[in-house]
């Protein structure tokens, strides 16, 4: 199994969830639901691994945390929260 990180997010301009893997280029995926969107990009993710290895381009070795710390600068702690919404 391939573990790398997935950025999730709503977009009001898609009107829907969208996941992306930065680690691999273009893989991508939509859903209405969050738990919809993280199944997609799965197999999105599998999908993209099978074309890479077909087309005998390079699989990067996943960065994950070491990246995650690099951006935020110190220690991780994952929240299992539903984001907060601000309303103006």
């Amino acid at each position: 199994m391939y573990k790398c990180a997935i950025e999730a997010f709503y977009s009001e301009e898609d009107e829907g969830y969208v996941a992306i893997v930065p680690e691999l280029a273009g893989c991508s995926s939509f859903g209405n639901t969050e738990e919809a969107v993280l199944k997609e990009i799965m197999t999105a993710i599998e999908l993209w691994l099978q074309a890479a290895g077909k087309e005998g381009r390079e699989i990067p070795q996943p960065v994950g945390k070491p990246l995650l710390r690099a951006i935020v600068g110190g220690d991780i702690a994952v929240h299992h929260a539903r984001p907060q919404v601000a309303v103006v």
